[in-house]
């Protein structure tokens, strides 16, 4: 390829600027570069919490975001996990505590399939009785809260805190806890993939059904 041809490429690629959901009031994330705006589509952007409120006590919780839209030099993504740093996860457990976990996929009222990690650190070792009753705790109010949530608004409360403030609350009535995060929230499936798995179900079991003559 010829000196001139390199250069012509190069030229040919463009700078997108790319943005937060607006649930993140938009703010900046980066910009990225492609020579064509469909290469931009599925591009994943990672950050903190931090960097977006301009807050270093917030750097503790990663968000990632994928590219689901190009609009001449901007580019726009949508939400898709929220996680905790693996080292603010070690500092919260001590040495004779419990560390209680669980995991709950829930579906929004948007049709968006959305699995909720949240974990429950107590002051002293708890029991196991104790830590079922923690985990059930956990997996009701997580289950409440996505029943009559939007996906928007079930990210707004996990990210805000009020999730976690509300299942300790809750939990702290049964064994004196130290801390309840979320550690982890995926987006698993949007609305569109929700409706064509349910759609392949039906007519999976629509096959299975026998035909009397």
């Amino acid at each position: 390829m010829s000196e001139r041809s390199v250069s012509k490429r190069k030229q040919q690629k463009r700078w997108y600027t790319v943005y937060a959901p607006e649930q993140f009031d938009r703010e900046e994330l980066g910009e990225t570069t492609a020579d064509e705006s469909e290469k931009v589509l599925g591009r994943t952007i990672e950050t903190t919490l931090g960097e977006l409120q301009n807050d270093a006590s917030e750097n503790n919780t990663k968000l990632t975001f994928k590219i689901n839209e190009v609009a001449s030099d901007s580019a726009y993504t949508e939400f898709t996990k929220h996680e905790l740093t693996r080292d603010y996860l070690r500092s919260l457990v001590r040495r004779g505590s419990s560390k209680v976990e669980a995991f709950i996929t829930v579906l929004t009222t948007d049709d968006y399939r959305v699995q909720i990690q949240p974990v429950a650190v107590t002051t002293k070792k708890a029991d196991a009785s104790q830590e079922k009753a923690i985990r059930r705790t956990m997996i009701d109010l997580v289950e409440e809260t996505a029943k009559d949530r939007t996906f928007a608004e079930v990210i707004d409360s996990v990210v805000e805190g009020r999730l976690s403030s509300a299942i300790y609350g809750e939990a702290k009535d049964i064994y004196p806890l130290r801390r309840v995060e979320i550690q982890k929230t995926t987006l698993e499936a949007r609305p569109e993939e929700v409706a064509a798995e349910e759609e392949a179900s039906v007519d999976v079991d629509e096959e299975d059904v026998e035909v009397e003559s």
